[in-house]
């Protein structure tokens, strides 16, 4: 039987927005009263035995994550990778306000479109693969504090799924735990020394 380990997938507090703007990169603060949610975070991520906390480098995601860290004695480990996706002149936009036809473009193809100025679904999803690989074959118990965009891509890889990039998004403040199979590799010295 293959050994696995755990990864506990958080998504942030909910943030100091009105409800209806579109946010990826904007750096925003979160709503007061997060403390509280961390806490529990921590709980939960003391129970998986995670030993590395892995966050976006967005504020919303810095916070929780100096956080939890603090309370369990987690490493934490800022990646680029965990960022939300880039909205380029969507960012701080109500989502009204945007253009019909471009949400439609984007509706159609939402792996291939960018908003101007922004980010495609691709681009997204291929940065959360290349993280997702890297803690697959760290294997390490960890817990991952990022966005509803980057959590959508990991969420349907820790379950062996493709990601669907318009799938509805975890809840801002939840969390979500995966039993990852461990990857075994022969590093590439041991191959050497073999031959």
């Amino acid at each position: 039987m293959a050994q696995s380990f755990p990864v506990l997938l958080v998504r942030h507090a909910p943030v100091q927005l009105p409800d209806g703007v579109c946010y990826g990169r904007q750096d925003v603060a979160l709503r007061p009263g997060w403390e509280g949610l961390a806490s529990g975070l921590a709980v939960l991520a003391q129970g998986a035995v995670c030993r590395v906390l892995y966050s976006s480098p967005a504020r919303r995601c810095r916070e929780m994550a100096h956080k939890l860290a603090a309370a369990t004695g987690m490493e934490l480990k800022i990646d680029d990778r965990l960022a939300e996706i880039d909205f380029g002149h969507w960012e701080g936009m109500n989502w009204q306000d945007i253009s019909r036809a471009q949400l439609d473009e984007w509706a159609a193809d939402p792996a291939g479109f960018a908003p101007p100025g922004g980010e495609s679904g691709m681009a997204l999803s291929q940065r959360a693969r290349a993280f997702w690989q890297d803690v697959k074959q760290a294997g390490v118990p960890a817990c991952v504090l990022s966005h509803g965009g980057p959590l959508r891509v990991l969420s349907a890889l820790a379950g062996g799924r493709q990601p669907e990039l318009l799938a509805p998004s975890m809840p801002q403040g939840s969390a979500r735990l995966f039993m990852v199979p461990q990857q075994h590799s022969i590093p590439v010295t041991a191959m050497q020394a073999a031959e």
